[in-house]
Formats: structure tokens, C-alpha cells, sequence
């Protein structure tokens, strides 16, 4: 098995102006090759730093990947400092930079003197190329035929980082790794914690590497086999996780809960509307993030004021004084009033109190009442989340778009149970019920 370290470089992480994303996506992607990684190291914009991160990382792995450092700037200093490492001059690549001429006549800017910077690679480095900015990555290999070292160096600015380790470095990084078989699949799940997960995966027989990630408000689990069989064994995997955890499963892959929800709506010709109060928009913000959501997205209503949930949505002022605006009644009456007024096939509905203040000894901060309604009939449930006002609304839109999903697929809405919390805030350990 090749073994791989990661370093992820700049001031701004070790400052913690800026959390580092990009060590974790690489790693995830490394592991479905089968390639352990080692170590991560994150070290500042400081030359005798770099050195040290390069050093060490060598030291224990075969492969490096690395990010930042590659800008224009004078504290971007990671070839640099590679070049000076491995005794390697630098050299200007002459088509890297005209291309970046090209991109600032583009936008009909003139280049600063020092983008040329970008240009310029240790002698004998492979050109990564970056389809979405001006840095380009590179591979460069060190030490000796005997024992060969493998460095990868990309931008530190994730979007451009992404698809260059996804199309340029990974396919390579595969002809490293051997021919020895190896597979995966990725469960993305919420609705059950990482213990909850644990508990189960345990149970189910069978030589596979089990993996989990928790991405608040969700937990993915993968399962990793190699040798023979590969393809036959992964499917005997999947077909005991989802016997023992199908409701909880929303997708596999690189896959998101409103991907998959828009993906379920297009395949039953159904459509969707929102009506939102604690989260503000959010649900309907993370529907219309998937491509194609027209097709089945007809609006939101973000009826934040109890004005406006009686003026847009319907809701009556004798419902609002007798229950509150945060109640099951109410969530149920705007649900309701959103499928009425946006003529769609299912709503979805959420009124809370994200807090920090605004709660009550009744409905405390983090009351949150969902709501749902079909052609069939509606639904209502009350949760009581926990957090701080960003959590508490990014959970409330993950329940509201279970809600969607769970009423499309015929499974049980989301209860609260020993089996099953809602994930928790950090610090906390599941959901109490509201």
C-alpha cells in the first residue's frame, strides 16, 4: 500500500482566519484509492517552516500533496522553496505564461509583473493545469531510483484545487498505487449519529474498511475491500447496510440531500414549495443550488413576520395568538397555505427560535416545528435542537428537506428516538424531543 502525507500551507490556516477544507477532500479521495494517508501537516508562509513540512513529510510517506503557496505574491513561497530543497533551478514555462497573459486581457486588466511568478517550476516538474485560475500545479519526483519520492503541488484556493486533483492528479496517482483490486462505496446518511452508525456497521459480517465522516448536520459511511470479487462483495456490503439502515440512507457518492430530493421530484413529475420563517430562506437557497431545479422548484415564501405569514400564506391571526407563531399549528397552517398559493404537489414548512434570545420557558431556544402538507393531508412535528443560531437553522432546513424526501419515498417522517437522534451541535449528544 503507497502511503501519503499532506500539507496544507499559509498564514491564514495557521491563523485560523481560514479553515482548511482542502486536506480532508484530498485524503477522502486518496482513500478511495487505496493510499493511506500518514499524516497531515498545515505550516505557515515562513521558508524554514516549509522546509520542515517538506522534510518531515518525506520522511514518512512517498507521496506529498500539497497545498497553497502558489499565488503571486512575496509570501507565496512554496516553489520556491522546493526548488531550493532539491537543488533544482526554476524554470519559466513559456506557454503557462502567455496563458496568463491571456486571462488578464480577458478581463481587460493589465498583468502585474509579478503573475509571471506563476510561470516558473522546478526544473523537471510535469505542469498540473489549473482550468480556473492563473497558478498552475505540478508534480516533481525526488530522491533516488531506488527509492523514488512523489511531491504534488496545487493551489491552496479550493475550487481551483478540486478539479485539478479530481482530473489531472488522482488518475495519476493510481498508477502508483498498483494493481492490487480496490473498491468502495460511500453511504451518505443523516438521521442516525456516528455512535448510532458504529453500532450497526458492527453487526454486519464480512473483511471491509469501514469509514466514517460526520459533516454536520450528516454522517457518511464507506466501506473499502480489496482483493477479489470486488464488485460482488461491495453489493453484499450495500445490501446488509441497507437492510439495517435504508431510511437513514439519503444517497451515495458524492452526492447532497437536495441533489438527491431534486433527483426523486423529476423521477415522480411532482413539484415543491417552501414556506420558511426561522430559516429564513435557507431551504429554498439550498434547492435552487441543484442545476435543473426549476423543474420541480416552483417558489418560497420567507415569511419571517407574523404579518406576513396571515397576508402571503393564509395563516389566521386567531391561529397565530392562540398557539404562537412557533407552534405545530402554525408550521402546519403555512405548509398548507405554500402548496395553496405556489400550486405545487407537496410544501414544507418552518417556523422556530434560533436564538441566541427569544425563547421561553415553554419553547426554549432551539424550538423548531416543521410542517408538511400534500394532497393527501399534512403532517406536523415539534423538535427541540440545540446550538448556535446558525446550527440550529442549517438542522431545521436538513429536517424540512427529510421531510420532502422521506413523504416522496412512503418512509416514516424523522422521529426521535434511541436509534435515531438528529445529529447534535458539537459538545452535545443527540436531540431531546420537543
Amino acid at each position: 500500500m503507497i502511503e501519503a502525507a499532506i500539507i496544507s500551507t499559509g498564514d491564514e490556516l495557521t491563523t485560523g482566519r481560514t479553515t482548511d477544507t482542502n486536506a480532508g477532500f484530498i485524503a477522502d479521495k486518496l482513500l478511495t484509492l487505496g493510499v493511506d494517508v500518514v499524516a497531515i501537516l498545515t505550516v505557515g508562509d515562513r521558508p524554514e517552516r516549509l522546509r520542515w513540512a517538506w522534510t518531515e513529510a518525506l520522511r514518512l510517506a512517498h507521496l506529498v500533496i500539497a497545498t497553497g503557496g502558489l499565488g503571486p505574491t512575496a509570501d507565496d513561497l512554496t516553489t520556491e522553496t522546493i526548488a531550493a530543497l532539491f537543488a533544482r533551478r526554476l524554470v519559466t514555462d513559456p506557454e503557462v505564461a502567455a496563458r496568463i497573459r491571456q486571462l488578464f486581457a480577458l478581463f481587460n486588466r493589465p498583468m502585474p509583473d509579478n503573475n509571471l511568478k506563476q510561470a516558473a517550476f522546478p526544473h523537471g516538474a510535469v505542469i498540473v493545469p489549473n482550468p480556473l485560475g492563473t497558478a498552475p500545479g505540478y508534480r516533481l519526483e525526488v530522491g533516488s531510483p531506488a527509492d523514488p519520492r512523489h511531491l504534488v503541488v496545487l493551489p491552496g484556493v479550493p475550487r481551483e484545487m478540486r478539479p485539478m486533483l479530481v482530473d489531472s492528479v488522482l488518475p495519476w496517482v493510481a498508477t502508483l498505487a498498483g494493481d492490487e483490486p480496490i473498491g468502495c462505496r460511500t453511504f451518505q446518511t443523516f438521521g442516525i449519529s456516528e455512535s448510532g452508525l458504529d453500532e450497526v456497521i458492527a453487526t454486519i459480517p464480512g473483511e471491509g474498511r469501514w469509514s466514517f465522516r460526520a459533516n454536520f448536520p450528516e454522517v457518511s459511511v464507506r466501506v473499502t475491500v480489496r482483493g477479489r470479487d470486488i464488485a460482488a462483495r461491495l453489493d453484499a456490503f450495500a445490501r446488509e447496510v441497507y437492510a439495517q439502515l435504508g431510511p437513514y440512507i439519503y444517497g451515495e457518492g458524492d452526492t447532497s440531500m437536495e441533489v438527491e430530493i431534486g433527483r426523486l421530484l423529476c423521477e415522480r413529475r411532482l413539484t415543491v414549495g417552501v414556506a420558511e420563517s426561522c430559516t429564513g430562506g435557507l431551504v429554498g437557497h439550498r434547492l435552487t443550488n441543484v442545476a435543473g431545479s426549476s423543474a420541480y422548484f416552483r417558489g418560497a415564501i420567507a415569511a419571517y413576520a407574523n404579518a406576513v405569514k396571515e397576508e402571503m400564506l393564509g395563516v389566521p391571526r386567531a391561529l397565530l395568538e392562540r398557539h404562537g407563531a412557533v407552534s405545530e399549528e402554525v408550521a402546519a397552517a403555512m405548509a398548507e397555505g405554500a402548496r395553496r398559493v405556489l400550486g405545487v404537489d407537496v410544501a414544507v414548512a418552518t417556523t422556530g427560535i434560533a436564538g441566541p434570545d427569544g425563547g421561553s420557558a415553554d419553547k426554549p431556544v432551539g424550538t423548531v416545528c416543521i410542517g408538511l402538507a400534500a394532497a393527501a393531508g399534512g403532517t406536523t412535528r415539534r423538535y427541540q435542537l440545540w446550538g448556535t443560531r446558525e446550527w440550529v437553522k442549517l438542522l431545521a432546513s436538513q429536517i424540512a428537506l427529510d421531510w420532502v424526501r422521506r413523504h416522496v419515498l412512503g418512509l416514516p417522517l424523522l422521529e426521535i428516538g434511541r436509534r435515531d437522534p438528529v445529529p447534535a451541535a458539537p459538545g452535545r449528544e443527540g436531540v431531546a424531543p420537543g
